[in-house]
């Protein structure tokens, strides 16, 4: 089965399609993750852009865009986002419509603060499949504990709007969805989450795992996740949304379309990499061409130093994909001791 021919709607087939095994890729990868930019307008608690500077602040040049891009010619799947705001960057749609003539599944997460009327037939007409606004709260107050700012009401507001737009002009792409991060401040909120979605015209729900390190950025701390610690409280607000959703025709699900309980869980045989298929499918570039492992990375480690596979703007991609770095990193990953990044991840993060 070839990249091209996947289901891209399901995860699940596209990245297990993609085999795992030495240090040495057999395949191309068929996906790409795109920094297209490194800034943001907002300080999230649990972001680290917030704590600390990744690289100097960039948007993702059209010559690397496109360089990146033209050597990927097999490509099925574009993810334009990394720890910035997509929405800032002014060359997004060109880059969206881009991806779409070489018939790429193409998506972006968004946190909903730029989202206006004005974008909204320039956003469908780039062709873009998919659309993630990270809400992460039910309500105003929790949005501001987690964002930083109130920007809760602009947003709920807006995405309403835009699935209003959709249904008035038989728009049925982008794929509008909402996103909330699984802490416990914010699990309890699913039913609600749930109902919010509802109102605004949002039928896909998804619930985001938190990641970490040992040292923690602000919320994003072990005490705060939900890892190893699905407790009934927990999964009762989980079958609670569950159950809402199937009354108003919302799904609930989670990263790596995976079950939202299940998502949370943190174990797999004492070994919560061994599901992880990146390292052999995808490539995920920074605004300034470094090369890492995975969009989870710089949430889950500090020091992009420490976890460096590449630089596209010195090295082509077939350099980077089998080079040492790579090939050592996926050795790492299939052993017991797996590189920093992974140590604080888990089961199937896929997307």
């Amino acid at each position: 089965m070839s990249a091209t021919t996947l289901t891209l709607k399901d995860p699940r087939r596209y990245f297990e399609a993609v085999a795992t095994g030495g240090a040495v890729a057999e395949t191309p990868p068929v996906c790409l993750y795109l920094e297209v930019t490194n800034r943001c307008n907002l300080l999230c608690e649990t972001c680290p852009r917030t704590f600390e500077e990744l690289e100097p602040p960039a948007d993702m040049s059209w010559e690397l865009f496109t360089s990146i891009v033209d050597q990927s010619p097999n490509i099925a799947r574009a993810v334009l986002h990394g720890v910035g705001e997509p929405m800032l960057v002014k060359a997004l749609p060109r880059m969206i419509r881009y991806l779409k003539d070489r018939g790429v599944y193409v998506l972006f997460n968004t946190n909903g603060t730029l989202l206006r009327p004005s974008k909204f037939q320039e956003l469908i007409d780039t062709g873009l499949d998919e659309l993630r606004v990270s809400l992460d709260a039910a309500d105003a107050k929790t949005y501001k504990l987690v964002r930083g700012k109130d920007f809760f009401g602009r947003i709920v507001r807006d995405v309403r709007k835009l699935t209003e737009y959709q249904m008035e002009h038989d728009a049925m792409t982008p794929r509008v969805s909402l996103w909330l991060t699984g802490m416990k401040e914010t699990v309890q909120e699913l039913p609600e989450f749930i109902r919010l979605a509802d109102s605004m015209g949002v039928r896909e729900v998804h619930l985001q795992r938190l990641v970490f390190d040992d040292d923690g950025f602000g919320m994003a701390r072990a005490d705060n996740s939900l890892f190893e610690q699905n407790q009934a409280e927990e999964q009762a607000a989980i079958e609670a949304a569950q159950a809402l959703g199937r009354k108003l025709g919302v799904t609930l699900d989670a990263s790596g379309a995976t079950d939202a309980g299940e998502s949370l869980k943190r174990q797999v045989d004492g070994v919560p990499w061994a599901m992880c298929r990146r390292p052999w499918s995808l490539m995920y570039f920074t605004a300034n061409g470094r090369a890492l492992p995975c969009c989870i990375a710089p949430f889950s480690a500090r020091g992009y130093e420490n976890y460096t596979l590449g630089d596209a703007t010195q090295q082509t991609l077939r350099e980077i994909w089998n080079g040492p770095a790579y090939q050592a990193f996926r050795e790492t990953l299939t052993s017991d001791a797996p590189p920093k990044p992974c140590q604080g991840c888990g089961l199937r993060w896929s997307l």
